[in-house]
């Protein structure tokens, strides 16, 4: 980043501020990126009261991009605060436990906010008298990806109608607002079972909508996330669906959707079948595309996650 994009503060009454909105960012050795994204944050046209930066690295070393913001003189409170063990619901547990406002926004430490995105956000929850808003994540693909994966389309969300409520399997963080006090009503709220492994959001926003809140979608609150180097492989991809695969498979076995826990075998003989069925065509449509190929092995390898949950065995991204 340059110094000049790192002083670029918006023109005073260039924005609004809501009284009630406290934005949460959990973090982890992304400092270039949060960085960037306080600076969006700053430019917002519906501006938070405070944000708040917890530092999932011991060390610390985001405190040092935060005491920069700080020195621009932001226009909202921004407090920090490092949680030394390793698990990423007890980093987002200790977000809210140091906001103080009526709403939290949730937002990922790699992603960028259009001065619109809290605006956007705060609109749809009043004209849907909503308790949540999700958000679309626009995947920024590098233009030297390797050219199935830009064909693929590996990275993007699905996506659905302003004002749609969110059916229990799409519901997820990154781009949220909620009302903090049906968070705070929670007997548990990130479970911290769920800290190295992920999944600790869509847990948390099933169990609110399975106590009667009403989450809905709004295609307009885009934020977008460049998508890492890192990620460019099919190795990334195939472990990301895996984990997608237990996901869902332990919030369908602990009745999150609302199922119960009746349709266990169900849900095993459902995930055999289809892992065979996506085995197969992700070799019969080789021929087609390295990008076809790469789609049904995403698929194979979801079904692997939920058949894996039945044995016990747990994919720890966060470790």
């Amino acid at each position: 980043m340059s110094s000049s994009d790192s002083t670029a503060l918006p023109a005073g009454g260039a924005a609004v501020t809501h009284p009630g909105i406290s934005v949460c960012i959990a973090t982890f050795r992304r400092l270039d990126r949060l960085e960037a994204l306080l600076l969006d944050l700053t430019r917002q046209r519906l501006l938070p009261q405070e944000v708040i930066v917890v530092d999932n690295e011991q060390a610390g070393s985001a405190g040092a991009v935060v005491d920069r913001i700080r020195q621009l003189n932001p226009p909202f409170a921004l407090r920090y605060a490092v949680q030394p063990v390793k698990n990423i619901s007890l980093t987002r547990n200790r977000t809210v436990e140091l906001a103080s406002h009526e709403w939290l926004a949730f937002v990922d430490d790699d992603e960028r906010a259009p001065e619109h995105w809290l605006e956007q956000l705060m609109s749809a929850a009043c004209a849907y008298h909503a308790d949540g808003v999700l958000g679309p994540v626009d995947p920024v693909v590098p233009p030297d990806a390797p050219g199935w994966i830009r064909s693929g389309r590996f990275y993007d969300f699905p996506r659905m109608p302003t004002g749609s409520v969110v059916p229990p399997n799409r519901l997820r963080f990154g781009n949220l607002v909620v009302r903090s006090a049906a968070v705070n009503a929670l007997p548990v709220k990130f479970d911290p079972a769920y800290g190295l492994t992920g999944g600790e959001d869509g847990d948390l926003l099933s169990r609110l909508v399975l106590r009667g809140a009403r989450i809905v979608w709004c295609d307009e609150a885009l934020v977008h996330e460049p998508v890492e180097k890192s990620r460019l492989s099919l190795k990334w991809l195939l472990r990301r669906s895996l984990r997608g695969g237990q996901d869902f498979a332990r919030h369908s076995l602990t009745g999150r959707y609302g199922q119960g826990t009746a349709l266990r075998s169900r849900l095993f003989v459902r995930a055999l079948v289809q892992l065979i069925v996506a085995a197969v065509l992700s070799v019969i449509l080789l021929p087609l595309g390295r990008h076809h190929a790469a789609h049904w092995l995403t698929k194979a390898s979801a079904n692997i996650g939920k058949l894996s949950i039945f044995f016990g065995w747990h994919y720890r991204e966060y470790a």
